[in-house]
């Protein structure tokens, strides 16, 4: 599995494929991220410490396995291009913290640790993206995430107003029954403010995504 998301990873490198909502701001800024999809709920508060590089803490609850996890996270952008109308951007994450199980008499504490990729290309209407993670919960296991996305926008809003995005999400859990489900999503954008809504079809669960700078 590591040597398949090394893989990945070196793919990712080499092919202008992007992300969700960037995880590197402005230097000296701020970014808190939350997500919610068919297997947890997370959020992400950090900080932007140089073009390339954000520092932050992650907590992570996986809602059916009643498992949490806090973790410290560091996000690097690897490589980003400017196009005549695009723009596409890869970034490579890590993370290490705390696991606990609850889902027993009592807690089981481990060590965890995550490797993840992200990558996106993108014009003024059409979005690509591509994300993978492989999170090591030490005794409790090992698991993997894989996400795609394109979408499209109805519409090309001006620098400050409202933007609109249409996008398909599938996404593969090899550790679930629906190991592969399809999520039809819509995605707002306002200056500092995203909010993503959609509903797996595959897995019946709502996705709520929101992330603001500050």
């Amino acid at each position: 599995m590591i040597r398949r998301l090394i893989a990945l990873a070196i793919i990712c490198l080499i092919t202008p494929t992007v992300v969700q909502a960037r995880p590197v701001s402005y230097t000296g800024g701020w970014t808190f991220i939350e997500t919610s999809n068919r297997l947890s709920t997370a959020g992400l508060l950090h900080y932007t410490i140089n073009p390339k590089v954000s520092l932050g803490l992650r907590h992570e609850r996986m809602r059916d396995a009643d498992i949490d996890m806090t973790m410290a996270q560091g996000t690097w952008l690897v490589k980003r291009w400017f196009g005549k109308d695009y723009q596409a951007n890869v970034y490579t994450m890590a993370g290490a913290g705390t696991i606990s199980d609850n889902s027993g008499m009592s807690s089981i504490q481990e060590t965890g640790s995550f490797l993840g990729v992200m990558a996106d290309w993108e014009t003024r209407s059409k979005f690509v993206s591509y994300e993978s993670r492989f999170l090591d919960k030490g005794a409790l296991g090992s698991q993997s995430m894989h996400a795609a996305r394109v979408g499209w926008a109805p519409y090309e809003g001006d620098t400050g107003s409202l933007h609109t995005w249409l996008m398909v999400e599938i996404d593969h859990r090899e550790q679930l029954k629906e190991d592969t489900t399809v999520t039809p999503l819509v995605r707002f954008f306002k200056g500092a403010a995203l909010l993503e809504l959609g509903y797996n079809l595959t897995d019946p669960s709502p996705l709520i995504n929101f992330t603001y700078r500050f």
